[in-house]
């Protein structure tokens, strides 16, 4: 579409740097154009306080703020975490959200009759592809704006001087000015020291973790808690019903006063770049052991082994930006299968940024004691002879074979 054709654009919008002076730069450059901003509501808490006062100041015509936080939890977080999904031990905070986001633009976006939708996501970054892959799979004749791959700005110190120069508020100042992404499942940090891999994370600093505590300052005395899971699907804390939102939202509490869920690590973009960033995902970290524990006793191993195989695509899918596809869709019903059984309670011990296994029971449980154990049992131990001349008759064929052409 051409530029001077958009008269509506639809923003999304966090009130941080990147889209906060996205609104005025739409005005300026695309001919005054309206501007709805859109903010969705995936769990960042006090982030959300005084956006509408803020974006209608910098020239928005309006602010929907989208209560996503359940949907967010059942239909992105939960299948990825029953799928045992994880990029290079991330995650995936930030992308499951995005295809969520998304799609609520995309709704707000035909709700209005906008012309285009506007990310302020970077041309370097990851979520350019999450949030343009899922538009085009519920838009695919939407004109997408991308700030960042148009205007001349090139790094975030001029981004704040754009700010200040147009009188657009902001939250941070040039010594904090880390990225961030918070929502309910993780909280991301990016850039300044944490450019140069060989820099340690300022965990002790105060001030840089905000949903945990450096495990130096965790309590001296364990904490436990425990999980009940019904088909995958989390349903109680500490014996209390509860849904799976309230239940991991009560975990980053449990889990951030014990220093869980710290993660540093150079992963590998979409894009092709490594990245350094540090993730909090006090949580999540303790619902992914808690359901893996629980899966050790209730899959079999054939259905396990493909399930950990599975699941590194699936994370691939994620983080790729690739939620709405087939693929992904298939491989959900895959692990929903898998999760017919996975019902039952787990126990975990958390001390000082550790997760320690404090027992696991479940009514479909595949473990007998009557079997493993070391004292009398039933099981024959006469019957391994049997099972080893079959199971390793290649090997003795091949070794015979060796032996007559060696000669």
């Amino acid at each position: 579409m051409d530029k001077k054709d958009i008269k509506k654009v639809v923003l999304a919008y966090s009130g941080g740097l990147d889209t906060s002076i996205i609104i005025p730069w739409l005005k300026e450059n695309y001919n005054n154009c309206e501007v709805i901003a859109v903010s969705a509501d995936v769990g960042q808490g006090s982030e959300l306080d005084g956006l509408e006062e803020k974006a209608k100041k910098t020239g928005a015509s309006k602010l929907y703020v989208l209560d996503l936080k359940k949907d967010y939890v059942d239909n992105y977080v939960i299948p990825t975490m029953k799928a045992g999904a994880t990029y290079e031990q991330y995650l995936l905070g930030t992308s499951t959200a995005r295809p969520c986001i998304a799609k609520a633009l995309v709704d707000v976006a035909k709700k209005e009759g906008a012309d285009a939708i506007c990310h302020g996501c970077t041309g370097k970054g990851n979520d350019q592809v999450r949030f343009e892959l899922a538009i085009k799979h519920f838009a695919p004749d939407m004109a997408i704006i991308a700030p960042w791959r148009e205007w001349d700005i090139e790094s975030r110190d001029q981004e704040i001087d754009y700010a200040e120069a147009h009188n657009v508020p902001l939250k941070i100042n040039r010594e904090t000015n880390y990225s961030k992404d918070k929502n309910l499942w993780h909280l991301s940090h990016e850039g300044l020291d944490l450019e140069n891999p060989a820099n340690e994370p300022q965990y002790e600093h105060k001030g840089f973790l905000e949903l945990s505590v450096s495990p130096l300052d965790a309590p001296d005395e364990p904490a436990y808690v425990e999980l009940d899971f019904e088909k995958g699907i989390p349903v109680a804390l500490d014996g209390k019903k509860m849904d799976a939102l309230d239940i991991i939202l009560k975990l980053n509490e449990i889990g951030g006063k014990n220093g869980i869920g710290l993660l540093d690590i150079t992963e590998n973009r979409l894009v092709g770049m490594k990245s350094r960033g540090v993730y909090e995902t006090p949580g999540g970290t303790i619902l992914y052991a808690a359901h893996d524990y629980l899966e050790t006793i209730t899959l079999d191993k054939m259905t396990m082994h493909e399930k950990q195989k599975l699941a590194l695509t699936y994370a691939d899918l994620v983080y790729n930006g690739q939620w709405f596809t087939p693929l992904r869709e298939a491989l959900a019903a895959f692990v929903d299968k898998t999760q017919e059984h996975v019902t039952g309670k787990t126990k975990l011990k958390l001390y000082k940024g550790n997760i320690i296994k404090a027992g696991v029971t479940s009514p479909y449980s595949l473990y007998s004691d009557e079997l493993a154990t070391f004292g009398v049992s039933d099981y024959n131990q006469a019957d391994a002879s049997g099972f080893i001349n079959l199971f390793g008759l290649p090997d003795v064929v091949q070794a015979r074979v060796d032996q007559k052409t060696s000669k």
